[in-house]
């Protein structure tokens, strides 16, 4: 699967900039990312510009297998290539890697949040911006939790842990979650309005293709939760994220 290497140009609309009298017009940045031509660690990126209806370049490298599924047979030819040449020694030999007017950032989550901050999903204010960083933060704790689980090494003991973990323990995560939120107006998690905190939880609940294997345990995991359901509905609503996921490559992960 996979092109042989694919950029293309997003073509999404801007949203119009208003200016005052006395403010120097700026040139919009020129956003380039570059990662494998699957979902993976740069998919939050890709769906932060489509939310933002951000256009940027978007470079995809091949990625495929000698043998179906065994990852010692992966083949990757522009990918080493790159590498190679020194091209990621910004990002410690890795994708993804994030160009902006000619600066380089590697690490998906600095990227996430640099984006976030650039396109206006970061808060309003600072604080509000460290809270959407909290939740981001709390993603990543459930991530881990439910890293342990399927880590278990017996199949019984881990199947049973799984059961457990779609019918109690995510439940109690989104729940706890739900508590630590701001006060605020709604629909979204922060602020009354679109975040990174809300694309963080949608990506891992709810969106297409998103974290969870289980898409069902996954949403049934919210629905006891009003105000992170009334922020995953609110997402899931967005008329350029449904057009993103509409015209979104198929990719395995």
């Amino acid at each position: 699967f996979g092109s042989s290497h694919l950029a293309q140009v997003v073509q999404t609309s801007r949203p119009s900039l208003m200016l005052d009298c006395c403010a120097v017009p700026t040139v919009m940045p020129s956003y380039k990312l570059t990662y494998f031509d699957i979902r993976g660690l740069a998919e939050n990126a890709r769906i932060l510009f489509a939310a933002a209806k951000q256009p940027y370049e978007d470079v995809r490298l091949s990625l495929s297998f000698g043998t179906p599924g065994d990852f010692s047979t992966i083949q990757r030819p522009e990918f080493d290539d790159m590498k190679a040449k020194g091209l990621l020694d910004v990002s410690l030999g890795k994708v993804p890697l994030l160009e902006v007017d000619g600066v380089q950032i590697g690490q998906s989550k600095a990227i996430e949040r640099f984006l976030a901050s650039q396109l206006g999903m970061m808060g309003s204010s600072p604080a509000e911006g460290a809270q959407v960083d909290q939740l981001g933060e709390t993603v990543r704790d459930i991530k881990d939790a439910y890293q342990k689980v399927r880590g278990i090494k017996d199949e019984a003991e881990k199947k049973t842990a799984m059961e457990k973990w779609f019918a109690e323990d995510l439940k109690n995560w989104v729940a706890l979650a739900e508590k630590s939120l701001p006060a605020g107006p709604g629909p979204f998690l922060v602020g009354g309005k679109l975040s990174l905190a809300d694309i963080l939880f949608y990506t891992l609940l709810l969106a297409p293709g998103g974290f969870f294997d289980d898409t069902e345990g996954a949403k049934a995991s919210f629905q006891s939760s009003p105000k992170v359901k009334a922020a995953m509905e609110a997402v899931d609503a967005l008329p350029q994220l449904k057009e993103y996921f509409a015209s979104r490559k198929v990719t395995p992960f």
